[in-house]
């Protein structure tokens, strides 16, 4: 059996709690509906990485993302770098992680919603924890209620806790570098994923002060995972590739603000820019009326020491 509760807080803001045999999934719902905790209580392993000089808390629609950075799991809607879409200023990172969602418990499922102030797309989110293996299911619909088509970019975003040697797994034909900013590796052009410059860019190094940033494409099944090789666990998103058809991974080697982290990133356009995307047919895009509607499961697999692995 799960349960949910909502007695419990993180700095001073109240977070719903739900709970497996298997999982702890602690949400914000007045914070984007952040998830700041999944814990696996088998292995007592917590699953997110949280920034420890940041408190949790709601800041303003066009806040500045990066300096912000709290960790756990947010998402971006409906885009990522400020641009001018559909003839409307979006800000940094969008607007999703600076909304309050209206959270309801039904029976054991969290529902969220919420509508984007300036964008106008409707966002709902429904969360439940599987009863029988450690899987938090996850259902959404996004909605355009306004009278002008919508392009945009949704991207999930699990900033994960790693040691080096863990292993990022995703089933992508190829990869390629954001921008040399973000990269320990000096090739521009596209590559058979993981390996690049006679390395495997999937095997998180030390905490050695870099960064990278990747595009990850023609997905041969919509997965996106990272096994921790020491502590014999993995955790990973599984998804419609007819929706989330790329996979971004954003990792900080101690090269961003000294963090040492990995983020998941299931996205439904590339590139970052959405009007480069939407000029590719590389967004989403919906109509006056229309909406989109797909389900994520957020894994957990335990591998036994011998290396056979195994679903709680």
């Amino acid at each position: 059996m799960s349960a949910i509760r909502q007695d419990f807080e993180l700095d001073g803001v109240p977070l719903v709690r739900l709970e497996s045999e298997f999982l702890r999934a602690d949400v914000a719902p007045s914070v984007g509906g952040r998830i700041v905790s999944l814990f696996e209580k088998r292995s007592g392993q917590e699953l997110l990485w949280r920034n420890s000089k940041r408190k949790l808390e709601l800041l303003p629609n066009g806040a500045e993302y990066d300096p912000s950075f709290f960790g756990g799991i947010d998402e971006l809607l409906p885009n990522d770098i400020p641009e001018r879409i559909n003839q409307i200023d979006c800000p940094d990172h969008g607007e999703l992680w600076t909304t309050s969602l209206g959270p309801r418990v039904q029976g054991e499922k969290l529902l969220l919603n919420g509508t984007l102030s300036k964008f106008g797309l409707r966002y709902e989110r429904e969360m439940s924890l599987l009863p029988n293996q450690p899987s938090l299911e996850i259902i959404y619909r996004i909605s355009n209620p306004t009278n002008q088509p919508r392009e945009f970019l949704w991207k999930l975003h699990a900033a994960l806790t790693v040691e080096a040697g863990d292993v990022i797994d995703c089933p992508a034909r190829k990869a390629q570098v954001v921008g040399p900013a973000w990269s320990r590796f000096k090739s521009a052009a596209p590559f058979p994923w993981p390996n690049i410059e006679g390395r495997a860019a999937n095997v998180v190094p030390r905490q050695n002060g870099t960064v990278d940033f990747f595009y990850l494409f023609e997905l041969m099944e919509g997965r996106l995972a990272c096994h921790r090789k020491r502590r014999n666990i993995t955790i990973g998103y599984t998804f419609d590739t007819n929706i989330f058809p790329y996979a971004w991974l954003f990792a900080s080697y101690g090269g961003f603000n000294g963090y040492y982290t990995v983020i998941l990133e299931p996205c439904t356009a590339m590139p970052l820019s959405v009007n480069e995307a939407a000029a590719k047919k590389q967004c989403s895009r919906l109509e006056p009326g229309q909406s989109l509607q797909t389900g994520v499961s957020l894994y957990v697999n335990i591998s036994q020491p011998e290396g056979e692995e195994r679903q709680l």
